[in-house]
């Protein structure tokens, strides 16, 4: 369906937290290291209780590895330096969601060359920012939304860009 990809994450509870949402959703998560957890860590196993096998987890080395296996990938990258909304974008099945680290989201390095695609969860006052998982479930679920919740299980072996 669609594919949440967290460039270094570091808390695991959030990264647990976006398994069930792959899970109820169909998404597929790409985690690009490095990762600021074990995978064997139990706040992450215990966020994502028994929901971890129901989900396609694709691993990569880093930033370069993950953009070099999905060069034609339709991608949105989140960042609340975005000049636009989440909510202004056409999502289409299998696009791509790029999420950065929760100390400081994604890098200038990403961002800049991918400018005309970054968008931003609008925010009142002076909030900084919201919590990775709960930005996650708001773009999932905006883009399913838009595309009529359609019951899309992605497969194993599916190679979608």
């Amino acid at each position: 369906m669609f594919n949440i990809v967290l460039v270094e994450p570091e808390i695991p509870q959030n990264t647990g937290n976006i398994v069930r949402t792959c899970s109820a959703t169909g998404a597929r998560l790409h985690l690009v290291k490095p990762l600021g957890f074990s995978v064997e860590d139990k706040y992450l196993k215990r966020a994502g209780l028994d929901y971890w096998s129901d989900v396609d987890i694709r691993y990569y080395e880093n930033s370069d590895d993950f953009f070099s296996q999905h060069p034609d990938a339709t991608s949105y990258f989140f960042s609340t330096k975005a000049p636009m909304s989440y909510t202004e974008v056409s999502y289409k099945l299998w696009d791509y969601f790029i999420f950065g680290k929760e100390s400081c989201g994604l890098g200038e390095d990403i961002l800049r060359p991918n400018y005309n695609r970054t968008v931003r969860v609008p925010m009142i006052g002076d909030t900084r920012s919201l919590n990775l998982s709960n930005t996650v479930a708001i773009a999932v679920y905006e883009a399913w939304r838009q595309n009529g919740f359609v019951e899309a299980k992605m497969a194993g072996d599916l190679d979608c860009l």
